[in-house]
């Protein structure tokens, strides 16, 4: 069985038209560096039926989705192959409303699923922002009507953004995380997980960027209403649009995962060839997670 690539839908289904096709699939790429038993570690066994792998030492027998984020799938695993293509392969993705109602299943547990995507979808942060890096903070839930500057409304989300960009000024890659306040100490993890020190940092003049020009090359410019920062605003415009297209009210608990699944699909917008494959691998690579983990603990 080959790597499924493209953004076609139709060859999609047609390559993998039901849960047992789709079992081999994950059965394949799960083991394609060869078996270890999640119990005793043994690396000696033999796929059986149904694309379970018995350990000759333990005896143990694992399913091709113990163990990954596929686990305990309550729908089939096509119906969750096929969110995964919808949430990666366009340039939007859909509400869990709307994928519920597309392969007939709820919205809770589509819900819950699609978080599970979220999380595979997270930065590893091992590819920081190394050129022309603009960074700024803004807040979902729109302007206050007659306000100026930085919003303190303990209601809305609030969110700060880098961008990098290439020689000509095109979007390269973008990091997103959700924020407190507007404080040094908030704005530092931005940096320290996503901004290499050598990137040549542009913000507006707003004093909490100043103690991390210890560090960072920072330069501090005017915004003229932004545009200072013309694409970076694009994409705030591109992620605040986004997100008031889906019916659900995202609590500020969940905004990051909504944050990384914006990004991901942006830092991937050259390769939609292989983005499905590549979030499976990713969800084969992440141990299960339960659905009071997602509520509770997955900030």
């Amino acid at each position: 069985m080959k790597q499924f690539e493209g953004k076609n839908m139709l060859n999609f289904v047609k390559e993998l038209p039901n849960d047992d096709v789709c079992k081999e699939y994950l059965a394949k790429y799960k083991w394609q560096d060869g078996f270890k038993c999640s119990k005793c570690e043994g690396t000696k066994g033999c796929l059986k039926k149904g694309f379970k792998y018995h350990c000759y030492n333990c005896h143990h027998v694992e399913s091709a989705t113990s163990n990954t984020l596929f686990h305990k799938v309550k729908f089939g695993l096509q119906k969750a192959f096929c969110i995964v293509f919808e949430m990666t392969t366009s340039s939007k993705s859909l509400s869990s409303t709307q994928l519920g109602a597309r392969y007939g299943i709820s919205q809770t547990s589509t819900w819950f699923f699609m978080q599970k995507v979220r999380k595979a979808m997270e930065s590893s942060k091992k590819y920081p922002l190394k050129d022309l890096v603009h960074v700024d903070e803004f807040t979902v839930g729109g302007k206050e009507e007659g306000k100026q500057g930085r919003s303190y409304n303990t209601k809305k989300k609030k969110a700060v953004i880098a961008v990098e960009l290439t020689n000509k000024h095109q979007v390269k890659r973008v990091y997103i995380k959700s924020i407190d306040d507007y404080s040094c100490k908030s704005l530092t993890p931005i940096f320290e997980e996503h901004i290499d020190t050598s990137a040549k940092v542009f913000t507006d003049k707003w004093r909490g960027y100043e103690p991390l020009k210890e560090i960072y090359n920072i330069t501090q410019i005017k915004s003229n209403n932004g545009k200072n920062f013309k694409k970076l605003h694009i994409i705030i415009h591109q992620v605040k649009s986004w997100l008031r297209t889906i019916p659900t009210h995202v609590s500020k608990q969940h905004i990051q995962k909504y944050f990384s699944e914006f990004s991901y699909r942006i830092n991937r917008s050259q390769s939609k060839k292989t983005i499905w494959h590549n979030t499976i691998i990713k969800m084969i690579k992440q141990n299960p997670i339960t659905q009071k983990q997602i509520i509770w603990k997955l900030n």
